[in-house]
């Protein structure tokens, strides 16, 4: 069954911009590691706050690409940049669900036409 890892993150004062960045940059290294999916997402409401979620088919993947050398390596090069502890929780996904081929989109309604008045 599918898991989704949500990994809060929570960047300092002044380094929200680079932070972002690291974790964007970071985030493709868990395709090697068995990720089928991944997104990093930024708060609008609080710049500091990143998301990153990680899709994986099982949970012994996910503690490979957490406790594997890259993951490490960009914890320890990027300490002073975000705010321990690091939050991560497991999450079933139960269903999601987007627009593709499959499921086109209905065709807009026609504007309106001004219908000359009677005077």
């Amino acid at each position: 069954m599918s898991e989704v890892v949500h990994v809060k993150w929570y960047a300092t004062i002044l380094r929200g911009d680079l932070f972002a960045d690291a974790v964007t940059e970071m985030a493709p290294v868990s395709l090697r590691y068995g990720a089928t999916r991944y997104a990093v997402h930024r708060s609008l409401d609080d710049r500091y706050s990143i998301l990153l979620m990680i899709w994986f088919e099982n949970h012994r993947d996910w503690v490979r690409f957490w406790e594997g050398p890259e993951l490490i390596e960009f914890r320890a090069r990027y300490a002073a940049k975000y705010q321990a502890p690091i939050a991560y929780v497991p999450h079933q996904e139960l269903t999601s669900g987007e627009l593709g081929p499959q499921v086109p989109r209905e065709a807009a309604a026609p504007a309106p036409v001004a219908s000359p008045s009677a005077a």
